[in-house]
């Protein structure tokens, strides 16, 4: 898949199932959305989940920063490409993001922003050629959505503390190309 075929994949499907736990990942067997973010795992079974869902021809994202047993070292981006065939990872670590980039993964780097340094740190980090896509957290932060929208061609991925579909609305109104949530009522 290509940076051009991802962003077409992202565009078709608005929400994307964050997965936590195993009943999230039954619920995202069986939807309409071909993207999910596995947010949870382990060193013994983050292989039969990325499997699960590639089964059911989903588009992967494994967010190795929350896999139990695995370090933030490069080793473990080298694990999750020999033993996952998961598409992407995502990370809050920028070394990490560096790393599977240049092994052949597509990057989601994830932001939370809840300060201005916080900000400020996403601002430098924007133009980073590794970078296939910013998740900025939480999502209730439209304005600043809007804004870091206006300053990069990635795609944004708006998350966190999504409330009700007037929060997913709004994430998609001010040009954040998806919403990822663990909420799944609110569809």
């Amino acid at each position: 898949m290509t940076r051009e075929e991802l962003k077409n994949v992202l565009n078709n499907n608005k929400f994307i199932y964050a997965i936590k736990d195993d009943s999230g990942l039954e619920k995202a067997l069986y939807n309409d959305s071909k993207v999910v973010f596995v947010l949870y795992g382990t060193v013994m079974n983050i292989c039969k989940i990325v499997k699960k869902l590639k089964d059911n021809n989903k588009t992967v994202f494994v967010h190795i920063d929350l896999i139990e047993g695995l370090s933030p070292k490069e080793v473990t981006v080298d694990f999750i490409i020999n033993n996952t065939g998961t598409d992407g990872i995502i990370s809050t670590k920028q070394a990490l993001i560096k790393y599977a980039s240049q092994k052949g993964l597509f990057t989601v780097q994830r932001f939370f922003l809840i300060d201005s340094l916080a900000y400020s740190n996403l601002l430098k980090q924007i133009k980073n050629p590794c970078l296939d896509i910013i998740e900025v957290l939480p999502a209730c932060s439209t304005k600043i959505i809007s804004k870091i929208v206006n300053l990069t061609d990635l795609p944004v991925i708006a998350s966190g503390l999504i409330q009700d579909k007037d929060d997913i609305i709004e994430a998609l109104k001010v040009g954040a190309i998806a919403v990822s949530g663990t909420n799944f009522d609110v569809l």
